[in-house]
């Protein structure tokens, strides 16, 4: 872990990786990530893009280029590339006597390149830790976090649309990047519900799964996000038997193609647990089982935001 607050906590943790291995890294996933059509878009109206991005990520993505000798709009584009490439598994789940838990497989092309770039940070002020999350260094948002004794986010993926159209659309209008409401939230919500109604109401660039566990009982719930506003809200209700709640990439009330289907085995394995026996342990083996656990996931974190120091990441498929 390393304490930080913002542009400080990008340069503490770019100190342990070689530039040659972030540039390389940022460059390869932006190559074969982006149109070259997009590039070229980008590349000519940065300055005005640049203008609808928020702060503190504006100056940090620059700071990160002039680290890397990249251009801004490739940093930018590094960036977003990231926000609608993610399949994902997270499940928030409520023991039997009422404590809530919250995991997250995060499922990546480039495992190569982004395990070597994955890190917990924790954002401090005033001495104290105010959220903490998990990252890809030069990557200035975050899809996994937790403020503690309030509440923890993730996000995977909701395929809708191209993601490169729905950036260009979007940022023209102010709306945030994924990723970035997830690190904003953490920094300014007060409570659970303060978080929700910030993940569900804000305008975003593309659609996602919002997934979030609070402190107290019946606290989980998972938002599926249109760009404009919440298509649905999915609760925990343990009363009626519904204890756990795990969000893949699909809509929960589809069925889930069975060329991925990573839902029905979570909800097998977490049945066979009990709810009971539900640990941060126990749902860590949830998240390792295949094909939850899978050739693409980078990384497993498993947290409970009223047990703060039990957040754990722990990195995936290494050789």
């Amino acid at each position: 872990m390393i304490d930080c607050s913002t542009i400080e906590c990008i340069s503490a943790l770019i100190i342990f990786i070689s530039r040659d291995s972030l540039e390389a890294g940022s460059l390869t996933i932006l190559y074969n990530r982006v149109p070259q059509w997009v590039l070229k878009t980008i590349g000519e109206i940065v300055w005005k893009v640049e203008n609808f991005l928020p702060q503190p990520f504006t100056d940090e993505i620059r700071g990160i280029c002039d680290f890397l000798n990249l251009s801004l709009a490739d940093g930018i584009l590094v960036n977003l590339a990231y926000e609608a490439s993610a399949f994902c598994t997270s499940i928030v789940a409520q023991d039997s006597q009422g404590r809530i838990y919250h995991g997250r497989n995060l499922d990546y092309p480039f495992g190569n390149t982004l395990r070597n770039l994955t890190a917990d940070v924790q954002f401090v002020k005033n001495g104290q830790i105010v959220f903490t999350g998990t990252t890809f260094v030069g990557y200035v948002g975050l899809w996994t976090g937790q403020s503690p004794h309030k509440f923890t986010i993730s996000g995977d993926e909701r395929d809708k649309g191209r993601w490169w159209e729905n950036m260009i659309a979007a940022l023209s209008l102010g709306h945030s990047p994924i990723s970035w409401l997830i690190r904003r939230t953490l920094s300014e919500s007060e409570n659970f519900e303060a978080a929700v109604y910030t993940l569900a109401k804000t305008p975003l660039i593309a659609d996602v799964y919002y997934i979030v566990g609070g402190t107290s009982p019946k606290e989980g719930l998972v938002i599926t996000r249109d760009r404009g506003g919440p298509a649905d809200i999915w609760p925990l209700d343990p009363l009626n038997g519904a204890w756990f709640r795990v969000e893949t990439n699909y809509d929960h009330w589809k069925p889930v193609p069975k060329r991925d289907d990573r839902r029905t085995p979570a909800i097998k394995a977490l049945n066979a647990t009990g709810q009971a026996h539900l640990s941060l342990e126990t749902l860590f083996q949830v998240l390792s089982m295949f094909p939850v656990y899978n050739n693409y996931t980078i990384y497993t974190t498993v947290m409970s935001a009223a047990e703060p120091d039990k957040y754990m990441t722990k990195i995936r498929n290494l050789s």
